[in-house]
């Protein structure tokens, strides 16, 4: 029990820093500006407000579901929705959690009003 105590603190204080690492290059090529690993933005550029805060989203969505289990869904429903719209990119546009933060991202407040595991309402297929 006080393991448990203790990874619930950590993930507190976790859930509040921000781990930004500036990269020449994208770990997994792509175009993409940034991508969030367990809590850390490896980003190629200086992040605006909005792109800042789209990551973030996903660190707390991360966060909720203990990381890996995150990693697991995502590739899971993106290979789901690569069979559905057979386009990788319109795929990805579409994941629950890509939604979710690109739907979220230009409002400020959002993290603070965020309710645990909001991704769940974009689950549905558009």
């Amino acid at each position: 029990m006080p393991i448990l105590y203790f990874c619930i603190i950590f993930a507190c204080f976790y859930a509040r820093m921000r781990y930004i690492i500036n990269i020449k290059r994208h770990p997994f090529g792509g175009k993409f500006l940034a991508i969030n690993l367990f809590g850390f933005i490896f980003t190629r550029h200086e992040l605006l407000p909005r792109q800042l805060l789209h990551e973030l989203i996903h660190s707390r969505q991360q966060m909720e579901m203990l990381y890996l289990p995150f990693f697991l869904w995502y590739v899971v429903e993106w290979v789901v929705r690569c069979c559905v719209y057979r386009d990788r990119m319109k795929a990805y546009y579409n994941i629950s959690f890509e939604r979710e933060a690109y739907l979220c991202e230009k409002d400020e407040n959002y993290l603070k009003d965020r309710h645990m595991y909001a991704w769940i309402k974009y689950l549905r297929q558009s």
